[in-house]
């Protein structure tokens, strides 16, 4: 006893060091920014392989450090993703611009005019032709041979020549590039007023480009003055952006010595200084698309902490005074331990350092109603040992010890099935997702700590006291509870309606299935592609005037929504950022104030079919891996018993919020794979009270024997609902709208799981034994005993006399 005592305190005060001492690291979805996923891209002379994508880290590093963005972060995700966070940045319009460029400068001889319809669409500053500017989700953003970006790499490699529009738009034909970004350099924005420049970007060559910049403007010299040969083109990513004419004090043969030259081209402060910052990052090795973009306001993020942690604190008084109630004294020793999890699993993510996003919180605070679980297990268990006990072993502190034996396996085999949902969470989603499958992982072992160490730390010293010891009813496990009390007086017989309950699920599925065909499923943009964009306003604004403004500005198709007092939310297919800009100015227009973007989501074509993709094979395996595991612990009948009410219980989920509309987003994959973990861990409880029923009473009939198990163990079922049922309300209510749907999904699937495990695995496992299957294996027998049982003894009465609930 000793010994736990100490570890306990000894992992309290470790904990509590760790949350003291090392700071949070929030996700952008709690302080605010803008997090954009890049994905590199082959070119006809470069492989976008883990080399290349290591390079590009590299160059986007500099040119994110050159930004100024306070604590960037930059890392590899796979060999062609690289994931780009910058906290505080709520416009990624040009973040995007900087990042997304390829920035291969060169230099090109023009070599005359050509016809209007020589290229395939005017130029203009800040455009790139057909393919669409690099880092625009919604286009390819793979060079090509047919595209422009394919044809001038293909026309520098091969020297022919090539046609891009200039400043005004008008087609030039140019040259084979003689001079490229690697020999500049320095290139630095500046301004010139007196001489009519306004800002321009200087740019010093080195050594070996010096002489290339002489050839070339010497050989640009020998034209007359006004011939457009005279021109030198200065293409940045396929784009003209400067295409001067050579002064006419310059020689024909000599060119310009010195290695400078100044880019003009009707610059304003912030395209100079972008320019230059470009030139002196260096080229991107490979072109990238941004995949995925997400931005977070400021005040989204502070109002979702705030959120979240009040319902943490009502949630968790209101659980704690539930388990007081029922439990006495050790139910409150639970709560202190209960806060001591709170600290231990806050101070693992953080010396992990986790990120914590908004669904992970609402993974810790879950994990707050399915940390009860445990302590709930062992007092019942605790209960049924001093309610059966002879006289002379009738003390509390021999029945606790037994409770906490008793309940190890249950408690060991709930939580590992937990566990696998987390596990495939971090595995197979992205982004705020992967932090809930943290949160929940961490969550689950930390309650673990807390039932097993610390909460039988302060038991085991409570229980040892003398004045305990005199009045044991205070420990809250001297009396069987008013829940079993009246079961076991009445001893219903619940399998024996089991076809009913069957039929019942049925419907209920069947309901299900039916909101899912006739409503269908509304896919968020993580699963679709697309964008989505939420304004503030600082008045409401109409939704049919805001639809019809929308699709004046080029959506006709958008979903536009009020989500909440004075917030919109519109959602499109594909839109850039310079389209979205001009949505915000609509709205704007019709709010008659100033608009607040508080999110902003785009997920590319290719990314939401990888989500989505991604989403099914997680649900698959989770669904393989649950039966396996029951399968091994508890033989293939009860294991399938167990899937097939998983199944039921996601399968209400999904068609419960096909039915109210709700969308389809990784926050609600989060919560089904939630609550396919909550649905097996209630089986669970059931099946390991079956399983050491039939150990100590093999004779029994299965039906009588699983009925028993049932009623032993509703009001554990109860009790660790309750508890969930007191976090998951008070998320609901309290949590804030990005946690509402959230709430409402644990909601139905805690409900419907506690339904289910008894009125659906249950009599599904004794239908199955009935018709001759094996269901579960006798400790220490040889796998026979008790595996069968004829059809006429299933059929058999199974009332007995009252008490019948307790072992015996």
């Amino acid at each position: 006893m000793r010994v736990r005592a100490l570890l306990a305190l000894a992992i309290v005060a470790l904990s509590l060091y760790i949350a003291v001492t090392v700071p949070a690291r929030l996700g952008l979805d709690l302080r605010g920014g803008t997090q954009i996923v890049l994905e590199t891209r082959d070119t006809p002379t470069a492989t976008a392989d883990s080399e290349a994508t290591d390079r590009t880290l590299e160059v986007l590093r500099r040119r994110v450090d050159a930004l100024g963005i306070t604590e960037p972060t930059l890392t590899r995700s796979g060999d062609q993703r690289i994931i780009v966070e910058l906290p505080g940045v709520q416009d990624p319009r040009e973040a995007a611009d900087v990042l997304g460029r390829t920035a291969q400068l060169a230099f090109h001889p023009v070599l005359g005019e050509a016809p209007p319809d020589a290229v395939d669409r005017p130029g203009k500053k800040g455009e790139t032709g057909k393919t669409g500017k690099p880092g625009e989700p919604g286009e390819s953003g793979k060079p090509d041979k047919t595209s422009k970006a394919g044809q001038a790499e293909e026309a520098g490699r091969s020297g022919r020549e090539l046609v891009l529009p200039d400043e005004e738009g008008r087609p030039l034909r140019l040259g084979p590039s003689s001079l490229n970004g690697g020999e500049v350099a320095e290139a630095e924005a500046r301004i010139e007023p007196q001489q009519g420049l306004g800002w321009f970007v200087s740019v010093d060559f080195h050594k070996g480009g010096k002489g290339k910049w002489a050839d070339l403007t010497g050989e640009a010299a020998c034209a007359a003055p006004g011939d457009p040969v005279r021109r030198v083109a200065i293409v940045l990513d396929d784009e003209v952006i400067s295409s001067p004419q050579v002064d006419p004090g310059v020689q024909c043969g000599k060119g310009i010595a010195g290695g400078s030259t100044q880019i003009t081209g009707d610059f304003d402060r912030k395209e100079a200084r972008e320019l230059a910052l470009l030139i002196n990052g260096g080229a991107l090795p490979v072109p990238v698309e941004a995949v995925e973009q997400r931005t977070v306001g400021p005040t989204l993020g502070a109002a979702a902490i705030e959120a979240s942690a009040r319902a943490a604190i009502i949630g968790t008084a209101l659980t704690g005074l539930f388990i007081m109630a029922v439990y006495r004294l050790l139910g409150g020793l639970a709560v202190i331990a209960l806060a001591c999890y709170g600290v231990i699993s806050y101070a693992a993510l953080v010396g992990l350092g986790a990120t914590l996003t908004l669904p992970g919180l609402a993974g810790f605070v879950l994990a707050i109603g399915m940390a009860v679980d445990a302590n709930v297990l062992v007092f019942e268990r605790a209960r049924e040992e001093y309610a059966t006990a002879t006289r002379q072993r009738k003390t509390p502190r021999s029945a606790l010890a037994a409770g906490f034996r008793e309940a190890l396996s249950a408690i060991a085999d709930s939580n590992i099935t937990t566990l696998i949902a987390a596990a495939l969470l971090f595995l197979f989603a992205s982004g705020p997702v992967r932090g809930f499958g943290v949160t929940l992982g961490i969550g689950v072992l930390a309650s673990m700590v807390s039932a097993l160490v610390i909460t039988r730390a302060l038991a085991d010293l409570a229980v040892a006291r003398r004045a305990v010891r005199r009045r044991p009813g205070i420990t809250g496990i001297a009396h069987i509870g008013a829940v079993r009390t009246r079961l076991t007086r009445r001893d219903p017989d619940l399998m024996g309606r089991r076809r009913r309950w069957l039929a019942g699920s049925a419907v209920a599925m069947v309901l299900a299935t039916a909101g899912i065909l006739v409503r269908g499923l509304d896919f968020g943009v993580e699963f679709t592609g697309g964008r989505l964009v939420e304004y503030a306003t600082t008045k409401p604004v109409d939704v049919d005037r805001a639809r019809d403004a929308v699709a004046d500005v080029g959506f006709p198709r958008a979903v536009v929504q009020a989500s909440g007092d004075g917030e919109l939310t519109v959602r499109t297919g594909g839109m850039s950022n310079a389209e979205e800009a001009r949505v915000g100015e609509a709205i704007g227009d019709l709010a008659g104030g100033k608009v607040e973007k508080v999110r902003d989501e785009l997920i590319g074509p290719s990314m939401g079919d990888e989500l989505r993709r991604g989403a099914l094979i997680a649900l698959a395996l989770a669904v393989g891996a649950q039966l396996l595991y029951l399968a091994i612990r508890f033989r293939f009948a009860l294991g399938f018993s167990a899937v097939v009410a998983m199944v039921h219980d996601a399968l209400i989920v999904v068609g419960a919020f096909a039915w109210l509309g709700k969308p389809i987003d990784g926050v609600f994959l989060a919560a089904l794979l939630t609550v396919i973990g909550y649905s097996v861990n209630d089986s669970v409880v059931i099946f390991d009270r079956v399983r050491q029923l039939q150990a100590s009473h093999p004779e029994q009939p299965y039906a009588r024997t699983t009925n028993t198990a049932l009623v032993q163990t509703v009001p554990r079922t109860v009790n660790t609902g309750m508890g969930a049922l007191c976090i998951l309300a008070t998320l609901a209510l309290v949590g804030g709208d990005s946690l509402t749907d959230f709430a409402l999904a644990l909601l139905i699937g805690v409900a419907v799981g506690t339904y289910s495990s008894m009125f659906t695995a249950a009599p599904l496992a004794v239908e199955l034994q009935a018709r001759g299957l094996s269901t579960s294996r006798t400790p220490g027998g040889d796998g026979k005993t008790g595996d069968r049982e004829p059809a006429d003894a299933a059929k058999a009465p199974t009332r007995t006399r009252p008490g019948a609930g307790l072992p015996r």
